[in-house]
């Protein structure tokens, strides 16, 4: 980052993967960023599903999922860090009538734009029994970028970045959520591939 750059936050906005970004895991990737700071950036990606719903999950992890609406909802590969952790990215417990100074579970980042990522069990063990947030999405593993290495990958153009849309996180189909997260931008995938416009 060059020393006249004022830095940018990017915190609550969708990076959308370029055509050209052929890592694997981001490979037409749609990652939220829960945080982005000098000192780096966390995010989850939210259109790759695992092989494994949240009904099989809750299993593995000793617990009933007594909400029908969430039993095939799949579990995402959020990103490549600690893939074996759960992350619950989920409405802010105010939006559902909690004071928001009253911390309900063990351990959660408020994300600004109405979102916070849990990382605690008992934020599941509030989801199995019909209670704690509506709109969920959980994810194993996570997405890391270390101090100044977004903002590279940023002027690289690996990514397109965009204000976050809770519609596309929660109420899309996951087969279009990187096509949406681009309309967001007005754009098109077939306006990024190479040679685009030309006859």
């Amino acid at each position: 980052m060059s020393a006249d750059s004022a830095p940018i936050n990017l915190t609550h906005h969708f990076l959308i993967a370029m055509p050209g970004l052929e890592d694997a895991p981001f490979d037409r990737s749609v990652v939220y960023l829960c945080e982005h700071s000098s000192k780096g950036a966390l995010g989850l990606i939210i259109n790759k599903p695992s092989d494994i719903n949240l009904k099989k999950l809750f299993d593995k992890v000793d617990l009933s999922l007594g909400r029908s609406d969430l039993r095939e909802t799949p579990v995402f590969n959020g990103g490549p860090v600690q893939t074996e952790r759960g992350f619950v990215l989920h409405e802010a417990l105010e939006a559902i009538g909690v004071p928001a100074d009253e911390s309900v579970y063990a351990s959660t980042m408020t994300i600004p734009g109405g979102l916070e990522m849990t990382t605690s069990k008992d934020v599941l063990e509030a989801i199995s029994t019909g209670a704690g947030p509506k709109r969920v999405l959980v994810t194993l593993g996570y997405s890391a970028w270390g101090e100044g290495q977004l903002e590279s990958e940023l002027a690289e153009n690996s990514w397109l970045t965009v204000g976050a849309d809770l519609s596309v996180i929660f109420d899309a189909p996951v087969e279009k959520r990187y096509d949406l997260a681009l309309k967001l931008l007005g754009l098109e995938m077939w306006m990024l591939a190479p040679g685009a416009g030309h006859a």
